[in-house]
């Protein structure tokens, strides 16, 4: 059977999402649980075997979730016996297992069966990303979680600009490119709101490719502090090419939020969609 995982994890100890020999990564501790929950015992080490998991959005270094997914295929027989006792459904006390062994930067908020067809990598329809900046004097205890901007910026500005990068793209210049990979994506929602010196950026697309968000922000950062027109990301997109004018700005103000899924009888054919190869037409 497939489970699904729903996690958050605070990634300032993390070396991102994807197991890696000798570093501390979201999936090496997750696979570690599981193994130990489900009685895995048999199961090999990573470099060997490869990942039981797969998820979402493979976070970077210092990246955080609260809404990160992964599936893992597993025998049913493998559940049943975890659960134990458990008179109710079995998956559901996976979750509550998990977390007893899991280490408190990172929690398990939900497991569930999966639907047939589901893909925690390729049947999303989007994600969705903040990015939490302060300008002003700024708060100790959200250090970990929000930049620190030393100079005034221009929400206004950086709003109007990420008006331009909205839509069916290719995000070359924006993207640390992959032998192999498009960097054709969807921009659905690129915006950016203030709260006293608090300004999230939202960001929602189809897919992303590597410090594509993270280039996004900083190109608005310029336009914020007024280095930059606000049409300047958007020539930088047309351009088709890395600018090394655009900061890639730090991992810890970067949070995945939320992972949207299709309905059910949707999933199987969303995952196909998303596995072909886009282009811009």
């Amino acid at each position: 059977m497939r489970l699904r995982i729903d996690l958050a994890y605070d990634g300032g100890d993390f070396h991102g999402w994807a197991a890696q020999p000798g570093l501390r990564t979201v999936q090496g501790e997750l696979e570690a649980a599981l193994a130990t929950v489900l009685r895995l015992s048999s199961v090999e080490p990573v470099e060997t075997r490869g990942p039981l998991t797969v998820c979402a959005g493979r976070t970077d270094t210092g990246v955080h979730a609260r809404g990160q997914v992964a599936h893992l295929d597993v025998d049913e027989d493998a559940v049943r016996a975890a659960a134990g006792r458990y008179d109710g459904d079995p998956v559901a006390v996976i979750g509550r297992r998990l977390n007893g062994v899991l280490p408190t930067d990172l929690r398990v908020r939900r497991v569930a069966a999966a639907p047939p067809g589901f893909d925690a990598r390729f049947s999303p329809v989007w994600r969705r990303y903040a990015y939490r900046v302060c300008d002003e004097v700024p708060d100790p205890l959200t250090r970990g979680h929000v930049l620190a901007w030393p100079r005034a910026l221009d929400d206004t500005a950086m709003d109007r600009a990420s008006a331009g990068l909205v839509g069916l793209r290719d995000f070359a210049a924006f993207c640390k490119q992959r032998e192999g990979a498009t960097t054709v994506r969807t921009l659905l929602e690129l915006g950016w709101v203030r709260d006293g010196g608090l300004i999230t950026g939202t960001v929602r697309a189809d897919a992303f490719c590597h410090h594509m968000v993270r280039s996004l922000v900083g190109a608005l950062l310029a336009v914020g502090e007024g280095r930059r027109a606000a049409s300047w990301p958007a020539e930088v997109l047309g351009a088709g090419i890395r600018d090394g004018a655009v900061t890639v700005v730090p991992p810890h103000g970067l949070t995945l939020e939320e992972v949207g899924y299709p309905d059910d009888a949707d999933l199987a054919a969303r995952a196909d969609q998303a596995r072909a190869k886009r282009v811009v037409t």
